[in-house]
């Protein structure tokens, strides 16, 4: 299980997988998920996919 942390910049900080996969993510997906309320590894993940999921669908 991941392990929660206070918000997405903590879990940045703690967690260098998360890191790297929040550096990989477009800019605009970036700033979005900075707004919410991430406290896990796992959440990133799928509110990433969420993101470039509707980015996609948009641009079509």
């Amino acid at each position: 299980m991941d392990q929660e942390h206070v918000c997405l910049t903590d879990l940045l900080d703690q967690d260098l997988t998360a890191y790297e996969y929040f550096q990989t993510l477009p800019p605009q997906a970036r700033r979005k998920l900075l707004e919410r309320e991430i406290t896990s590894f796992e959440q990133l993940q799928s509110e990433a996919a969420q993101l470039l999921r509707s980015q996609e669908m948009s641009a079509e």
